[in-house]
């Protein structure tokens, strides 16, 4: 169970604090189950879920292993996708994004910013579904980062980039 003051990622909200773990009183929630008190980091919601909810929950990653997943960036393989049927794509988009592992937000990431490079010396301009996917996966991930290194969350696309230039000498 999550303490009060954690950090965790929480299904497609991304970073959340939380708050307040305990029944939700005055709620028409049931008074026999513990509930999560949630604040999402770069939102102003807040989020009451149950403690047993079947939502993705994990804790932060540690600054440790967010300068480690920095560093192998590079090694990390690009996730092509192909398609062009919209529903497709968005299919294979949210499977990388309910991975919630953040290689796999990695390489979508490099694959949908490839496509966008491929599709810019064509001289159209990138889908719709390509950027929705890509700022998805880049707020989760930048969001995680963020937290982990205790950074604001508008230094880290440079963050990363000056680490990963750095390891390329």
């Amino acid at each position: 169970m999550y303490q009060p003051g954690e950090f965790i990622m929480y299904g497609s909200s991304g970073v959340c604090r939380v708050v307040k773990v305990g029944v939700l009183e005055g709620r028409t929630a049931d008074p026999q189950r513990q509930y999560y008190t949630l604040q999402p980091i770069f939102e102003s919601d807040v989020i009451y879920t149950p403690v047993d909810s079947g939502v993705f929950m994990r804790p932060v990653m540690t600054k440790e292993q967010a300068e480690k997943l920095i560093r192998e960036i590079p090694s990390i393989g690009e996730t092509m996708c192909t398609e062009r049927n919209p529903v497709n794509l968005r299919v294979h988009y949210e499977a990388s994004l309910q991975s919630h592992q953040c290689r796999e937000l990695v390489s979508l990431i490099k694959g949908i910013r490839h496509k966008c490079r491929e599709t810019e010396k064509k001289g159209r301009k990138m889908g719709q579904v390509d950027q929705r996917y890509r700022k998805k996966a880049e707020g989760l991930l930048h969001g995680e980062l963020a937290v982990a290194l205790g950074i604001p969350l508008e230094q880290v696309e440079d963050y990363i980039r000056e680490r990963v230039e750095a390891v390329a000498g």
